[in-house]
């Protein structure tokens, strides 16, 4: 595992160890979450060397304050990822959301064999909606499992950082 941490003017982004993902699952109260979790469990411990890829990212203000999370659904050999974050209920309309998953798709993008970054999102989550154009995602026509896909490639990330 690689000891992976961004900072970005407000927030730390970090990628969890084993141990904090199990205690992510043990405390998770959603099924669907604790499923979610357990596979990425999974995926971190069958694919080692692409943890960060897998792995629970937490997102903290920088004095620590857990503010929600983030993580990649895996990389693909094709060099596309998902990306998927939430932030708790009494932190959101802050911005924060848009400033951890700008800072993730950068740094995913400093990685060569990274093409695009994929997300989706409930139609009627208009938050997450912006948050995705705020980072450059763009709509794909496509509708995936949580509701429309959204796609930023590297060529349209570096256009318009």
């Amino acid at each position: 595992m690689k000891n992976i941490c961004l900072e970005t003017e407000r927030l730390r982004l970090r990628v969890a160890s084993r141990d904090e993902m199990e205690r992510y699952i043990d405390s998770e109260t959603d099924e669907d979450l604790k499923t979610a979790y357990r596979e990425m469990l999974q995926g971190a411990l069958d694919d080692p060397n692409a943890w960060e890829w897998h792995a629970i990212w937490t997102i903290e203000l920088k004095d620590g304050t857990h503010v929600g999370d983030l993580s990649f659904k895996g990389l693909d050999p094709k060099g596309v990822a998902e990306i998927g974050y939430g932030i708790l209920e009494s932190c959101q309309n802050q911005g924060y959301a848009t400033e951890a998953v700008g800072a993730a798709i950068d740094w995913a993008f400093q990685n060569p064999n990274v093409a695009a970054i994929e997300a989706e999102t409930d139609p009627e989550n208009a938050a997450s909606k912006r948050v995705l154009e705020k980072c450059r995602f763009v709509a794909t026509g496509e509708i995936g499992e949580e509701g429309p896909r959204f796609a930023v490639t590297r060529e349209s990330a570096l256009v318009n950082s």
